[in-house]
């Protein structure tokens, strides 16, 4: 499936005061146990699935590597939205989580970890190249590099941040 290539250089442009990085992945410490592996690794799709037909849940996208070590990149509303997910009855996270904390959690066979990141606007800095939409961009808006936005400099002190700094008092 070929994808559109951006030429030049764009940015993203969040639209909100901070956006909630998560990481998540899981590593094959046993690769000869790759049954095991495969049915952990199967639940994701169904959760990927869940979140883009349910976006008040709060993913805003997502990126995903597979290797022995997989890693799935997204982007959330907020930390709240995140916890909500993985606490839900009603969503396709906690089973799956408690069967692997029953079945497989403390063997060795497979290592699962994550990450999460509250980020400020102003502290994001994102550039793309010739790129199909992809990362931040393909999840918030994508945006074309131009003025006030050419230097990471720029981009990392974001218009944001300049727009929420108080004004400056009239003479």
């Amino acid at each position: 499936m070929a994808q559109e290539i951006f030429p030049g250089r764009f940015t993203a442009d969040a639209g909100r005061e901070s956006v909630t990085v998560f990481l998540i992945g899981m590593r094959a410490n046993r690769w000869w146990k790759v049954g095991k592996v495969m049915r952990v690794a199967s639940e994701m799709p169904t959760m990927l699935r869940h979140l883009a037909e349910h976006p008040e849940s709060g993913m805003l996208g997502c990126e995903q590597w597979f290797g022995r070590t997989t890693m799935l990149l997204s982007y959330w509303e907020s930390p709240e939205h995140l916890r909500r997910f993985a606490a839900d009855r009603e969503s396709p996270h906690l089973a799956p989580w408690r069967s692997f904390m029953k079945e497989v959690s403390g063997s060795g066979d497979i290592g699962v970890w994550h990450e999460t990141y509250q980020v400020p606007a102003s502290g994001i800095e994102v550039v793309y190249n010739g790129m199909p939409l992809f990362g931040l961009a393909k999840a918030t808006s994508h945006v074309p590099v131009g003025p006030g936005s050419n230097t990471a400099k720029q981009r990392m002190g974001s218009r944001r941040a300049a727009s929420a700094a108080p004004a400056a008092p009239v003479a």
